[in-house]
């Protein structure tokens, strides 16, 4: 879709932030338009044409969590982007759960979130996502071995590789193996996209078992 047939809408308290997004995102050709808190956006987001969203997930007024599900309370979703800081994948998967297409984890590339803007875009065109279908999604969960699995749980709940290994009594560097194995027999190019085909097969993310037998 041409840039200029839709507008980027961010959504965050931090000023600095704001101008920072906006100078990115025009500069690389898209139109933007800022607002300072999550609650100004929803007063004209059901005016809204054609649009995507990108937002912060912690602000004062309310979460992007609450941003999201207020939008779908109202009809007025769009494709939404959350920027989150580390340690905010848990709330970040909340966010998904709630509508939000992609997770951004500060700091990021500049390159990452011009990207996901785009993906963005492309779901204004079709929708919903068809990209990876649930059994497809099946089929390469069935290709994880059963420690694997056990990782993608801790993964999915936003747990740190250290909890994860320490909870699977095994060495961080193994976990960091099975995540990049996980990632290549689920065909997912992005944690965010790992996160959203788990949602989208029904896996809710759990706590992995405690000091199971190492391998």
């Amino acid at each position: 879709m041409e840039s200029d047939s839709y507008t980027v809408h961010i959504v965050d308290d931090e000023e600095a932030v704001r101008k920072s997004l906006a100078f990115l995102l025009t500069m690389s050709g898209f139109t933007v338009r800022v607002h300072g808190s999550a609650t100004a956006f929803l007063g004209i987001a059901p005016t809204i044409r054609k649009g995507c969203l990108v937002t912060d997930l912690r602000m004062p007024d309310m979460t992007g969590v609450e941003l999201l599900q207020r939008l779908g309370d109202a009809q007025a979703m769009m494709p939404a982007i959350v920027v989150t800081g580390h340690g905010d994948v848990p709330m970040a998967v909340e966010a998904m759960k709630a509508g939000a297409l992609d997770f951004i984890e500060k700091p990021f590339e500049d390159e990452v979130l011009i990207a996901a803007v785009r993906k963005a875009a492309e779901e204004l065109l079709v929708r919903p996502d068809t990209a990876h279908s649930v059994p497809e999604i099946h089929a390469r969960l069935e290709q994880l071995t059963d420690r694997e699995r056990q990782v993608l749980s801790g993964v999915v709940a936003g747990l740190p590789n250290k909890t994860i290994a320490f909870d699977l009594d095994i060495s961080p560097r193994t976990v960091e193996v099975h995540r990049a194995n996980i990632m290549a027999k689920m065909q997912a190019a992005s944690l965010a996209e790992l996160v959203r085909m788990a949602l989208l097969a029904g896996i809710e993310p759990q706590n992995v078992p405690r000091r199971s037998t190492r391998i």
